[in-house]
């Protein structure tokens, strides 16, 4: 039994909030626990110049943390991001744009806002299944304009963190876990199971082939069940 009476295969109570701001062409705000995070799409009708007279499209992201979002004061970025924003938003992009056809999308570029509201651990796992969820959504609504003739959404995704403690492997991990862990993982998978991305590391020991085996299992575990959450708000 963990910290908060949570199993250790058990997700924090998620909950996503759509529409949670009207200006952007979709939003969503995503609940891990404690950590919430503010998910938005806006569509610019250009993509960057390597992709100019291509006929493809673009995903990007940006993150952030609110100067609130932790116990001491998270200076705002205004001068540029800091290392570990960048290495989170440099993610979010690459992940998302992994399970898009970019072909379907024209030359038009899909960004992505994610701000981190209050953080708890598993603020870039929350932020791209939130933010997946806010590209569905806003797919949808480009298709109802007519923008799009198709979705270019190839398959449902979601991420979630895996840590070890002890002999233990523990699923969606908040702070208080995540900076005790032996080991430490995001993984970042389809609803068919496929890999889109893991970022895996040895906090305070090593771990074998075996170790990360049970750890993808129990990831995709939480994955399923995230993507299911994922529908239901969507209704399908």
């Amino acid at each position: 039994m963990r910290h908060d009476g949570r199993a250790f295969d058990q997700l924090r109570e998620v909950k996503f909030t759509i529409d949670f701001l009207k200006n952007p062409l979709s939003s969503v705000l995503v609940e891990f626990g404690n950590t919430k995070v503010l998910c938005t799409v806006s569509l610019e009708e250009k993509v960057p110049p390597f992709l100019k007279g291509t006929g493809t499209g673009w995903i990007t992201a940006e993150y952030a943390f609110i100067p609130g979002a932790t116990l001491e004061r998270t200076p705002r970025e205004t001068m540029g991001r800091k290392g570990r924003s960048m290495e989170i938003q440099r993610l979010i992009g690459r992940v998302l744009r992994g399970v898009v056809d970019l072909s379907k999308l024209g030359e038009r570029t899909l960004w992505i806002d994610c701000e981190v509201l209050n953080a708890d651990g598993g603020t870039r796992t929350a932020s791209v299944t939130g933010a997946f969820l806010a590209l569905t959504l806003a797919v949808k609504k480009l298709i109802e304009k007519g923008v799009l003739s198709t979705s270019p959404v190839l398959e449902f995704l979601a991420g979630v963190s895996v840590g070890k403690i002890g002999e233990n492997f523990l699923l969606d991990l908040d702070y208080q876990e995540d900076i005790i862990a032996e080991v430490d993982a995001n993984f970042f998978m389809t609803e068919s199971g496929k890999i889109v991305e893991i970022q895996a590391s040895a906090e305070k020991s090593l771990f074998t082939w075996e170790d990360l085996e049970q750890m993808k299992n129990l990831a995709f575990k939480g994955i399923k069940e995230l993507i299911n959450k994922q529908k239901e708000v969507l209704g399908i």
